[in-house]
């Protein structure tokens, strides 16, 4: 048990010394001269990226809490209230309730950051009534689905306790393809409006540009993003038939036709490359890694977590060691999804014009106020896309840092 714990204070050591060396980066270059943005934003996002690192050093310590709540009495404690019924459905009431606890005390960090640090900086339009129907919402879900999917888990736990890992692991992923494949068509409208674009003009547009490539889709939607949030973004939704475009109404009102072509182009990029197939790939790699380090931890760990054996009490496991076996895994998955994003801004230059796309990039980073620089140590763990100065130096526009 030492060493998990050991393991457990390495993984929060290290997410709060990259954030204290971020701050310290961006302190260093936030007195440097602007680019990218404009003065006044880039002043903003450097304030705005420091507030957040500083409330990450605060979720990561309250993740240290929740960790040693949990594996010092928490899963015995919780364990005792539970009624005396079946095994699998003891273990979808107690594994429910151990969800609903931890996202209870993730709400004051939610509220504050929705409420007061993202209306702060222009990023939020919500209302309460918006969030705890968002919240009310989510909650249904997962009671529902949820609790259908821990039902199966811990009949595999419960059946299979040597190799139910593997089981669990081709179940569960299944259902994310799945959920995937959904998600645009019966999920996404739970929460957002979606219609057909009403442009013309850009829906031909739109539409040449998907039959150059090949990519058939169900249609080309606005989403109603800006009740929420005034970000820009746009995306690709969905697999097979129920694939989709998705503009969010915060981008359309910002970037001409051009740029938003340029945009999309680069994610076509993705698919002309079967970059999603590749995520796909390295997602199920990352998945089985995370099941078969659950499925095989020392039987002294479950001793010393409870004297009485808690049905199914891998998955609760699961959910607390996930986030560190996958933070270990992220230089990795990091490293090839940067390089593709490279690739991608090739090709989507290719289709409308490197001006285009690096005009599109940097009006998204004004826009959305994101600091255009970030330390290597930042980089390596947590950007899936490269600094934004090196991706424009590719796309023809150099800016030189001082």
């Amino acid at each position: 048990m030492q060493t998990l714990f050991t393991i457990l204070f390495i993984y929060i050591g290290i997410k709060i010394l990259i954030s204290i060396s971020e701050i310290f980066h961006i302190n260093k270059t936030k007195t440097k001269k602007a680019v990218i943005l404009s003065e006044e934003n880039y002043i903003k996002a450097a304030s705005y990226k420091i507030s957040t690192l500083r409330l990450d050093i605060v979720s990561s310590f309250i993740e240290l809490g929740i960790f040693m709540f949990w594996f010092t009495f928490g899963f015995a404690y919780l364990y005792s209230f539970m009624p005396d019924i079946s095994p699998a459905l003891t273990a979808v009431l107690y594994i429910d309730l151990f969800l609903i606890l931890n996202a209870i005390v993730g709400i004051p960090m939610s509220i504050y950051k929705t409420f007061v640090l993202d209306k702060k900086y222009g990023f939020s339009n919500m209302n309460l009534k918006l969030f705890l129907t968002d919240s009310i919402k989510s909650l249904s879900i997962f009671l529902l689905f949820g609790s259908a999917i821990v039902y199966v888990l811990s009949l595999l736990i419960i059946s299979f306790p040597d190799v139910w890992w593997i089981y669990g692991f081709v179940f569960v992923f299944s259902i994310i393809i799945f959920i995937n494949a959904i998600y645009p068509t019966l999920i996404a409208p739970i929460f957002n409006k979606f219609k057909i674009l009403e442009d013309a003009e850009l829906k031909d547009s739109i539409s040449s540009l998907l039959k150059k490539v090949g990519l058939n889709t169900s249609g080309i939607y606005t989403m109603d993003a800006s009740k929420r949030d005034n970000r820009l973004n746009a995306y690709f939704g969905g697999l097979g038939k129920s694939k989709r475009v998705v503009l969010f109404d915060t981008l359309i009102k910002k970037l001409t036709h051009n740029e938003l072509l340029a945009v999309l182009g680069h994610e076509l990029g993705h698919f002309k490359h079967k970059d999603i197939l590749k995520n796909i790939f390295l997602s199920a790699i990352m998945m089985f890694v995370m099941f078969y380090v659950i499925g095989n931890i020392p039987q002294s760990i479950y001793s010393y977590i409870s004297e009485s054996k808690i049905p199914a009490i891998e998955i609760p496991l699961f959910v607390i060691l996930s986030s560190v076996i996958g933070f270990g895994l992220l230089p990795i998955i990091n490293f090839l999804s940067r390089r593709n994003e490279y690739h991608a801004d090739e090709f989507g230059s290719s289709l409308i014009s490197k001006e285009d796309l690096a005009n599109a990039l940097i009006k998204l980073a004004d826009e959305n106020k994101s600091y255009p620089h970030s330390s290597k140590l930042t980089t390596i763990f947590y950007h899936s896309h490269p600094p934004l100065v090196d991706r424009l130096k590719e796309l023809g526009k150099d800016y030189e840092i001082s």
